[in-house]
């Protein structure tokens, strides 16, 4: 048998298990793949993104374990490059190196006050209440009644569903432990999710706008004149029209408010934050649509403005790639240049997902990405673009790793973690309870604890 291509892939998301999964599909090929992971946890907005509420988007995690089960795979959780060890180094033992990154950060507002204490990303809420390590140790103030947030998207809806879904409701879930003890003590009532353009430009997807009420068991608020029929309706795609027709039936719908509510706001966009210290209102400018001549349609400030008291503000506007040091890097578009993923200029390096294409796309749309990736990738090998190292010692690689960083996580590791989370979830009828904290997670894979947590 010809010699094993040797594959890295930073990451362990959902592009990086559907890289590993399309090199390791190739029967024609004998192909190795170590993926790479700064956490002690795999499965990237899997486990740390999607809602708690949305078990259903989760159970793709068991694709990835068959992907994580085959005899050439390897995981080496919390290893970070540039820190523990260098991109060069990954050249030197790997004969490709796929960066499947994700983007890990998010987009600014750029107003005046955005800095004030209780104005903060989506993504750090998102990472808090699903209990992702760099985020656990975060503070919120849900002391307010109304918390604002900025954007059209599905992080926003999940963002606003979270803090108005009743917390018993949240408790069947395997959200973060310390989220849900701050969410049952939220003082919120109302959640406004803004939007700078009309609600046929929103990025919403017609089910999680459709689960809105079902989910915090309370009415939707719309205001009728903002989902009027709009002129030329008819030639709209028809995700657009599903939207309409939902935003329509929140208009007219007579659902009682409950406890704490979703209120869908158009034609707006932040303006300045406003605070003695801390936020205490936000102000909105209105906008009216304006049609480009290449038919964007964009929203134009019309001077008005509107205050909306305020404790708590969430931006939603979208996420970025975080740059990798010696790669080229797109800063207006937060990704790293490429070509059908191969890195443009680089030696042995290639992308897949949000770092090769930005933040679009649902889960499923990482498979698509990762494939045409893979397919580069094979096709460089074939045409003598990609060259394999004359000789490979895959053995020492994982003894390399360990003098690099002694706490090392294995594919065992992370099933001592993933057992000890479910049994605990078992215990309360939960799918799972989070392991707390860095320390948490590696006393549990590396057998330094007989871990034990609560079931909530």
């Amino acid at each position: 048998m010809d010699a094993p291509l040797i594959v890295a892939v930073v990451g362990s998301g959902p592009a990086g298990f559907y890289t590993a999964g399309a090199l390791l599909d190739r029967t024609d090929l004998n192909v190795w793949v170590d993926m790479y992971e700064r956490l002690a946890t795999p499965w990237g907005l899997v486990r740390a993104g999607v809602a708690p509420d949305h078990p259903k988007i989760k159970s793709v995690s068991s694709v990835y374990a068959k992907i994580a089960a085959h005899e050439r795979f390897r995981f080496f959780g919390n290893v970070e490059i540039g820190v523990d060890v260098d991109r060069t180094e990954l050249i030197e033992r790997y004969d490709a190196v796929v960066y499947t990154v994700g983007a890990q950060t998010d987009r600014k507002l750029g107003i005046p006050g955005e800095g004030l204490p209780g104005s903060v990303a989506a993504v750090d809420f998102v990472g808090w209440y699903n209990g992702h390590p760099d985020f656990t140790e975060l503070r919120f103030d849900l002391s307010c009644k109304r918390a604002v947030v900025i954007g059209a998207g599905n992080v926003a809806l999940d963002v606003a569903r979270i803090l108005c879904s009743p917390c018993e409701q949240l408790a069947k879930t395997d959200i973060a432990d310390h989220a849900l003890d701050a969410l049952c003590k939220s003082a919120i009532e109302e959640v406004v999710v803004v939007g700078r353009r009309g609600p046929a430009q929103a990025a919403f997807t017609t089910p999680e706008l459709k689960e809105l009420s079902e989910f915090t068991q309370s009415g939707v608020v719309v205001d009728p004149g903002e989902v009027a029929e709009l002129a030329g309706e008819d030639a709209l795609p028809r995700v657009v029209k599903r939207n309409l027709a939902v935003l329509r039936g929140y208009a007219a719908d007579g659902t009682p408010l409950g406890k704490r509510h979703i209120t869908l706001r158009f034609l707006r966009s932040p303006v300045e934050i406003r605070g003695a210290g801390r936020v205490e209102e936000i102000v909105l400018g209105r906008n009216i649509l304006r049609v480009g001549e290449d038919g964007w349609v964009s929203a134009q400030d019309t001077g008005e403005r509107e205050s909306l008291e305020t404790g708590l503000v969430l931006r939603a506007v979208g996420y970025r790639g975080v740059p990798i040091a010696g790669l080229p890097y797109d800063d207006h578009k937060g990704i790293i240049p490429n070509s059908n993923g191969r890195v443009r200029d680089g030696e042995r390096e290639y992308v897949a997902g949000w770092i090769k294409r930005g933040p679009t796309g649902i889960i499923g749309t990482n498979k698509k990405c990762a494939v045409e990736t893979v397919t580069q990738l094979l096709a460089d090998l074939d045409s003598g673009a990609l060259r394999r190292h004359s000789h490979m010692d895959t053995d020492g690689i994982e003894s390399w790793l360990a003098t690099r960083q002694p706490h090392l996580v294995t594919e065992q590791g992370w099933q001592l973690i993933d057992a000890v989370e479910r049994a605990a979830g078992g215990q309360s009828g939960r799918p799972r309870v989070k392991l707390r904290g860095r320390k948490e997670l590696l006393d549990v894979a590396l057998g330094r604890a007989n871990a034990e947590i609560s079931g909530g």
